[in-house]
């Protein structure tokens, strides 16, 4: 009996770890004053009521001290969004941000929100990397 319950809480720290994983896969090139963008491909997702890809998206600097990201939220150095893209139609729609001061809100009505065209370069590359890979994604 004592076997089953450790096995099971064994299971249950490896699966809340795995849950709160992060790869981080930049994308873009950094600007000029090197800010990277990277989104999170293990908290990427399909949203089954829209079909648009959801992903988790973040600043960083590499080299900076003391560190900056890209992290998730709740972290120092965390600063980031929340979007979903429609691949085919090449637009985005915001959920949220979140920085070290601000916790993550979602947008409870995003489904209804407009969507805006992925314009800048930054955008153009989220969606062609993001999209790549996303009839492997998970559906939420």
């Amino acid at each position: 009996m004592r076997r089953v319950i450790v096995i099971a809480v064994l299971s249950a720290m490896t699966a809340a770890g795995a849950a709160q994983a992060e790869t981080w896969k930049p994308y873009g090139k950094p600007s000029d004053k090197g800010i990277q963008w990277a989104y999170d491909a293990d908290y990427s997702y399909r949203d089954v009521q829209t079909g648009r890809v959801v992903v988790m998206q973040a600043i960083s600097k590499p080299g900076a001290e003391p560190r900056l990201g890209p992290s998730a939220p709740g972290k120092p150095d965390g600063v980031g969004n929340v979007v979903a893209i429609d691949c085919k139609g090449k637009t985005l729609i915001m959920l949220g941000s979140y920085q070290p001061s601000k916790p993550l809100e979602l947008s409870a009505n995003w489904r209804t929100d407009n969507a805006a065209p992925a314009k800048s370069a930054d955008d153009k590359a989220l969606v062609a990397a993001a999209c790549a890979g996303a009839d492997q994604l998970a559906s939420k």
